[in-house]
């Protein structure tokens, strides 16, 4: 892997011929939290026990009408993430570590890291290194990731909630602004992200946003040619992309289709009704036990809100239209978003 790893002692490894020292476990409220729009009741009262110096945060349970995921760094076995301490630079990184039961496992961590490599981008988390560690007949898979201490826009929106308050409309411009600058880069190298929600943007110390969680990535456009073709990608997606941000077409996947980026941009129209009114379109249905799958074929109704323009009313029904022909790619909104935006001179700008 190209990077040298050892324990050193209790509490400390090296990574790529650099000392970390582990400082806590990362759960809730840090850089991780599970998407709460519904989860196992039993997952919260009978939780797994956890492990030395890691947050047991899986299986995953992306796939079906139980709930989103509850590994929002992970689909596959479990993962755990650390706080730590680069004794060289004195800087904090998360400690990503993923459990590779097989050969699959390990070749899914290795993929995760290749997707990180590709960008150097703003609004797309970096890796800082990876390395493959053997424990035993099985291995674990490391990345080694900077640490955002506000976490993500998910706890955003929840901490302003929980006051009975919403993000402003200025703040929803300027978030979408950067996570369509991420997403552009990620369409541009021919590839989609498919798991786009809350729990996978980050906020920066600025409050720009940054996406995460690559591993679900893959090529953009898919030429389904025959019933096989399409029910292993449908079969994909129900392991890959979180329920409720899922796009219509990828729970029934037609037998003669193109799926393209603009799933992205479905997942995208979830995230930004989530900023507008604290809560994703389809988690009410989640929560009554209805179904996800029929309910996305039908026109979202967008509630009336004296906080919001016509302008990102009309942006956001774009984005949630159930044809994927007609939903605009990422260019577009851009191009739209950035009409949005207010001048810059002599302006107030509003931080996240």
């Amino acid at each position: 892997m190209g990077h040298a790893l050892c324990v050193c002692s209790r509490g400390t490894v090296i990574i790529d011929n650099k000392r970390y020292l582990f400082i806590q476990k990362l759960g809730e409220g840090l850089l991780l939290k599970p998407h709460l729009g519904r989860v196992s009741a039993n997952w919260e009262r009978y939780p797994p026990p956890l492990l030395p110096q890691g947050v047991p945060l899986g299986p995953s349970s992306v796939g079906d009408d139980r709930g989103p995921s509850l590994t929002p760094l992970a689909h596959s076995g479990f993962s755990y993430v650390d706080l730590v301490e680069g004794l060289h630079d004195g800087h904090f990184y998360a400690l990503k570590r993923i459990l590779c039961h097989e050969q699959q496992d390990r070749e899914e961590a290795q993929r995760e890291a290749d997707m990180h490599r590709l960008f150097h981008h703003p609004n797309i988390l970096r890796l800082v290194a990876y390395c493959l560690r053997e424990r035993g007949t099985k291995h674990e898979a490391w990345l080694l990731l900077p640490f955002f201490k506000r976490g993500t826009l998910w706890n955003e929106i929840e901490r302003l909630k929980d006051k009975g308050n919403f993000l402003t409309e200025e703040q929803i411009l300027q978030l979408l602004l950067g996570i369509c600058r991420g997403l552009e880069a990620i369409h541009a190298r021919g590839y989609a992200h498919r798991d786009l929600k809350p729990t996978n943007i980050l906020l920066g110390d600025e409050g720009q946003p940054v996406l995460m969680d690559l591993g679900s990535m893959n090529q953009a456009c898919i030429h389904v040619e025959g019933s096989r073709q399409a029910l292993a990608l449908q079969d994909w997606a129900a392991q890959r992309c979180t329920i409720s941000y899922r796009a219509p077409e990828l729970f029934s996947v037609q037998s003669h289709c193109v799926i393209d980026e603009r799933t992205d941009v479905w997942s995208l129209g979830c995230v930004l009704y989530a900023m507008m009114f604290g809560e994703g379109p389809y988690d009410m249905v989640f929560q009554k036990g209805d179904s996800v799958a029929l309910a996305v074929q039908n026109q979202l109704s967008i509630p009336q809100s004296p906080r919001h323009s016509s302008a990102l009313r009309q942006l956001l029904a774009s984005m949630m239209t159930v044809d994927p022909q007609q939903r605009p790619p990422i260019s577009l909104l851009l191009s739209q978003l950035e009409a949005l935006q207010p001048p810059a001179s002599g302006q107030h700008t509003t931080q996240i």
